[in-house]
């Protein structure tokens, strides 16, 4: 008998949980890439977007949510984990973290809880997803092949407003075919001050209206299928963008224009939780996508890890809503550029870590584009109007400050002005707060993090050891010397000495920085040049150029470029092309080390890239983009 009680109750259990499966809320994620909120409901009438234009009307538009990063796969991971991407080790563009056992993608608690989960079919983590991240991660992947009675959470994403979309005419054609001449308006859009305004331009900008209309009718065909399947008033549906504009100053950068992504969201109403998704309904929360993972969580009923920086927005037992979004730039393939940013409902401060490089290095990817190539034009021809030619300068403020409301396209910038000094003041000590408390491993510069990745196991583990909290406010510190001036010298020069090869480096490079005023530094810079760290050896190698000393200073670059690793090279390629004319010593360990490879592990096709483009002012070659 007790055989078969055990046995009945194992069946009513399934059957609870099944009806209890049954209960929960389908939820759909439409996922697109590279466009800012340029739809119709958001103010754009010259936008061609019928089918998220009644989208809005059926559910909740937010009119504040933002990206952590202004860049696909770094923006990626942090919506599949929940963390901001400079806490596990996935800010810089082109690399693979190793994650903790204890962080995961959000979807493993979904499944576990019995959700249905697939993706078709873009990952771009940054990181190794372990094997149960998804039921299905294909091109086939779809709800439609779920087991009968399970939710789904069902996430199709959309490539073809990729900035490849505008920059690539064949798949520009390919991605509009279906569009009639009146879906098309390449005169009508108003360019963003910061770009000539040139024939060619309008093109780009017209395609990226174009490609966005073609994505509104592949959003409809989605919405469609559930319609058809019955399942509208049983799915939440979720629609987003990885991040902004597809084009100069937008993509890959922290301002508006490649962090302010459209989100919409609608809610069936038997799943609605207090006012939350009432049709036509406006929201101006300040919304992470870092938290789209949290809420997927908290509307399927599942416990948000305590792990996660992510924090739902939708369903019962909501958190606080924010008051701040943070985002980082890093690496953009072959480029650093160490960028941190804090914006409220109103200003947007940045801060800029390496001030010393201009807006616009030159990137392989990026200068493929048309826009790129008017912009660069207009550079070189003494054209360009005097918003485009602030992107001109040789280096960049330290920091910037921008009221979004009076200045959307971000001109104006309110750091020196006395009059916003207590708003720059308070958003300065919130984003220094926020690199301590989230452990901003890139502080680190990369190749001590794939050092010390290597021996504890993670990005992760290298700020959130028992000395973590010590070691990240020392790294804050040194990080804020590379800002400093002449004053700061004696710190910078007691920084050398330090047990971090992290912080040895920011003191080698806010040294470097100094160039000429730093040159009572030198025998001190000059020990460096054998430290133990190849990345402080570099930048003391950089830094002694700056100073004048070149012939110190280039048999280290040359040694780091020929027998260092993958990120030391890149290092030392950077630190050459710095350098100009000051290079042409190191010309042949160049020529020697500019054979393109693939292979990123041991040589890396970005230290070529660089190389490249240093060879070819050196020898007054056009470059030619691979």
């Amino acid at each position: 008998m007790m055989r078969y009680r055990i046995l009945f109750l194992i069946l009513v259990s399934l059957a609870v949980s099944s009806i209890q499966a049954d209960e929960r809320p389908n939820i759909l994620w439409l996922s697109v890439e590279d466009i800012s909120p340029h739809l119709g409901c958001y103010g754009y009438p010259n936008a061609n977007t019928p089918v998220l234009d009644t989208l809005a009307t059926e559910g909740t538009r937010y009119t504040h949510a933002y990206t952590c990063a202004g860049v696909c796969a770094p923006s990626r991971s942090t919506i599949i984990t929940g963390m901001y991407q400079t806490t596990i080790g996935t800010q810089h563009m082109r690399a693979k973290a190793e994650l903790p056992d204890h962080i995961k993608p959000f979807t493993i608690p979904l499944r576990e809880s019995g959700y249905y989960c697939t993706n078709n079919a873009k990952t771009d983590y940054q990181f190794n997803e372990p094997e149960n991240t998804w039921d299905e991660s294909s091109g086939k992947a779809h709800w439609k092949n779920r087991p009968g009675g399970k939710p789904f959470f069902a996430v199709f994403n959309y490539t073809g407003c990729h900035e490849s979309g505008i920059a690539n005419t064949e798949k520009y054609k390919t991605v509009t075919e279906g569009l009639t001449p009146i879906d098309r308006d390449l005169a009508a859009q108003s360019l963003p001050p910061y770009y000539p305004d040139t024939p060619a331009v309008r093109e780009d900008w017209g395609r990226y209206y174009d490609v966005i209309t073609a994505m509104d009718r592949w959003v409809g065909e989605h919405l469609k299928a559930l319609d058809d399947a019955g399942l509208a008033d049983n799915t939440i549906v979720i629609y987003w963008s990885d991040h902004g504009v597809g084009l100069p100053r937008a993509k890959r950068w922290l301002y508006e224009s490649g962090t302010h992504v459209p989100l919409i969201v609608r809610i069936p109403e038997k799943f609605r939780t207090a006012s939350q998704g009432k049709p036509g309904t406006v929201s101006d929360q300040l919304i992470s996508l870092m938290d789209l993972g949290p809420t997927t969580l908290n509307l399927a009923g599942v416990a948000t890890p305590t792990y996660m920086q992510g924090q739902p927005f939708l369903g019962a037992a909501l958190p606080a809503p924010r008051d701040y979004i943070f985002g980082a730039r890093d690496r953009m393939d072959e480029r650093y550029d160490i960028i941190r940013m804090v914006r409220d409902k109103q200003y947007r401060y940045i801060r800029n870590y390496e001030p010393f490089k201009p807006y616009y290095q030159y990137m392989n990817t990026p200068e493929k584009g048309v826009t790129m190539m008017e912009i660069r034009k207009a550079e070189k021809n003494g054209t360009a109007n005097p918003v485009l030619a602030l992107n001109f300068e040789p280096g960049k403020p330290k920091e910037e400050l921008y009221d979004v409301a009076t200045d959307p396209h971000e001109i104006h910038n309110l750091a020196a002005d006395p009059a916003h000094k207590e708003t720059l003041d308070r958003l300065r000590q919130v984003h220094l707060d926020w690199v301590l408390e989230t452990r901003d491993v890139g502080l680190i510069p990369e190749p001590d993090i794939a050092v010390r990745e290597k021996a504890l196991g993670s990005a992760w583990a290298l700020l959130n050891g028992d000395d973590g909290a010590t070691l990240m406010g020392r790294l804050r510190e040194a990080a804020s010397l590379a800002l400093g001036g002449p004053d700061k010298l004696a710190d910078m020069v007691a920084a050398l000495s330090d047990d971090d090869g992290a912080i040895r480096y920011w003191a080698a490079t806010a040294l470097g920085n100094l160039g000429s005023e730093g040159q009572s530094a030198m025998d001190a810079l000059k020990t460096c040049l054998n430290d133990d760290s190849v990345v402080v050896r570099v930048a003391a190698a950089r830094g002694l150029a700056r100073m004048g000393a070149v012939d110190d200073a280039i048999p280290v670059l040359e040694d780091v470029l020929d027998n260092g690793a993958q990120w030391e090279r890149l290092h030392a390629a950077i630190a050459l092309d710095e350098l100009d004319e000051a290079a042409r010593p190191a010309l042949a360990c160049m020529e020697r080390n500019k054979a393109y490879r693939k292979d990123m592990v041991q040589k890396g096709k970005y230290t070529v890239r660089v190389l490249n483009r240093a060879l070819n002012e050196l020898q007054g070659t056009e470059h030619v983009v691979d």
